[in-house]
């Protein structure tokens, strides 16, 4: 079936609601891990759903280059490959197509976009049709349309011609989409530019998607404009479909995301910080590398439920990871994953309760500390 959103209570622009898959309802707002390689880097599903995951991401230009989209429709599908029996999302393969375009006026054109494979340097060339006909073998339960993630900062003319190509490769690849268990959101783009991210905005609804994106934030720009960006674009996205914040997965972008109306929040950012020995905590990030940590037989957090931290303490987790042992990284990405889903688990009761801004209040007071008053 095609995914569903209803839309239970508000506060402000802020909504309480629930998504309906083929595997299950869950609660918005919601962050969704990352599993690249149809794996959430060090977990296995079973960990995901202890950390109470709903959706989870895979990446398809990863998937088509290995181990192929046909050979996990042969094995039925990406549920079943990586055995895990949630809702699973797929992204395009737009933005790292995008990262390994050479020369982007050159590379992207109007058929698709050149690039050379990061595997093995061979040539590639990937299209809105081949990147939903690779989507639909793999069986997600939401495709992405293929888009351009315009880098920043960009003149007002790139974003322009960028902004209307992406509509017309929307248009192509929704034509071309044929698996009816599998939803297909468009992505909205526009840069910085407010009446680009209006036309954007107003011209993908118009084609009628299952859902919808909001796409180039987090790609280099400063804290207010991407604030902007997604303000600029929400406004004319409709009220009774899912709303996509795509790569963002800082604590305060969150918060800040959900006030703005956004839905649904992914990022690598909860596993990539804990291979490198970093943990979200509610009175800010920590590297775990840190001396003072070595004689620590505290829990990475006190309060926190995940399994990390009912079961092991600082300064083993610090002893495995200056050991450079694999089970530091993977309590690590436990504890990291499970903070972001249990971030956005408070600030749905925040809503339920109408008490947003004062729990946004509350959670800047304590995760910036002394930073707090110098940014107010």
């Amino acid at each position: 079936m095609k995914i569903k959103y209803d839309l239970l209570d508000t506060c402000g622009r802020a909504r309480l609601g629930k998504l309906h898959t083929n595997y299950g309802s869950y609660d918005t707002p919601m962050f969704m891990p990352v599993g690249t390689q149809a794996t959430v880097k060090t977990l296995s599903p079973e960990e995901l759903k202890e950390c109470n995951s709903g959706v989870i991401l895979s990446n398809t230009y990863h998937l088509w280059l290995r181990p192929g989209e046909d050979i996990v429709d042969k094995a039925g599908g990406l549920h079943k490959f990586m055995n895990y029996d949630g809702p699973i999302l797929t992204d395009s393969g737009g933005f790292q197509v995008f990262s390994l375009a050479h020369n982007k006026k050159k590379d992207i054109v109007e058929e698709g976009v050149h690039f050379k494979s990061h595997l093995d340097g061979r040539k590639l060339f990937l299209t809105p049709e081949l990147s939903i006909q690779i989507q639909n073998k793999l069986d997600s339960d939401i495709a992405m349309s293929f888009d351009e993630c315009i880098p920043f900062p960009v003149d007002y003319e790139y974003a322009k011609a960028s902004t209307e190509r992406t509509l017309r490769w929307a248009k192509r690849g929704k034509a071309v989409h044929s698996n009816p268990n599998q939803s297909l959101f468009g992505i909205v783009q526009g840069s910085s530019y407010a009446d680009l991210r209006e036309y954007s905005a107003k011209e993908t609804v118009k084609m009628d998607f299952d859902g919808y994106s909001i796409g180039g934030t987090s790609v280099g720009e400063d804290k207010e404009t991407m604030y902007k960006m997604v303000d600029d674009a929400i406004k004319f996205l409709p009220e009774d479909k899912p709303r996509y914040l795509m790569g963002v997965g800082d604590p305060i972008d969150i918060i800040e995301g959900v006030i703005r109306g956004v839905d649904m929040f992914d990022c690598v950012l909860p596993t990539r910080l804990a291979r490198h020995g970093n943990a979200f905590t509610r009175n800010g990030k920590i590297n775990i590398k840190n001396l003072k940590f070595k004689e620590d037989f505290t829990p990475i957090e006190d309060g926190c439920d995940c399994y990390a931290c009912k079961h092991y303490t600082k300064a083993y987790i610090r002893h495995l990871i200056t050991a450079d042992e694999t089970f530091g990284a993977r309590l690590l990405s436990i504890h990291n994953i499970r903070f972001l889903i249990r971030l956005v688990e408070e600030l749905r009761v925040a809503i339920k309760d109408k008490t947003l801004l004062e729990y946004r209040e509350e959670f800047l007071k304590n995760y910036l500390g002394d930073k707090y008053e110098s940014n107010k």
